[in-house]
């Protein structure tokens, strides 16, 4: 059977002073740009089944300098919504809420850890039957595809607080003995 290559977009100024960015649609630094073209040596001669992206501008411009083609973009892709804590670093958050974690608190006025489980859920059952068809690379965001590696290994969304995801990456998700397992992350 065929894997996911799970890929984070470039750096972007508010990824790069770690500042939650949901909905807010940013561009990508210059060093952001860079590092979504040198993406495409990673990705070279990886046929795809099917592409999908976030409809943010980060995750469709990291597609198009890593050289990719997207086939069609997808709102299960886009990041936590962080509703009230956009903008926001987790050492700000933490003055006002010490005890505050996004893996089980969620976000007021955003998601809970429950709704985007549910929202990567309904993404999972959606590709992975086109894994008969060949690899499926989806371009998203840190939080969300951490979600994506979690629930892919059965583990429940908080699970992806255990898996670092830093800008342009790629993790590739696959089966080992007819079980989901994680084949690579956070690779470059």
């Amino acid at each position: 059977m065929s894997e996911i290559l799970l890929i984070r977009h470039g750096e972007t100024t508010w990824s790069a002073s770690h500042r939650h960015t949901s909905y807010t649609d940013l561009g990508l630094t210059p060093d952001g740009e860079r590092q979504a073209r040198a993406l495409a040596g990673v990705l070279a001669g990886q046929r795809f089944a099917t592409v999908l992206s976030s409809p943010r501008l980060r995750a469709l411009d990291t597609a198009q300098l890593a050289g990719l083609t997207v086939d069609a973009t997808d709102d299960d892709l886009a990041e936590w919504h962080y509703g009230g804590y956009e903008g926001r670093t987790t050492a700000d958050i933490q003055r006002e809420r010490p005890t505050w974690n996004i893996w089980t608190d969620g976000c007021p006025g955003g998601e809970s850890p429950a709704q985007i489980g549910a929202r990567v859920d309904r993404l999972l059952a959606r590709v992975t039957p086109l894994l008969d068809r060949g690899t499926v690379g989806l371009v998203g965001h840190a939080h969300c595809l951490r979600v994506v590696g979690a629930r892919w290994i059965g583990l429940p969304p908080a699970g992806g607080g255990l898996l670092r995801l830093d800008t342009a990456t790629v993790s590739v998700l696959g089966h080992e003995h007819g079980r989901r397992v994680i084949l690579r992350w956070n690779g470059s």
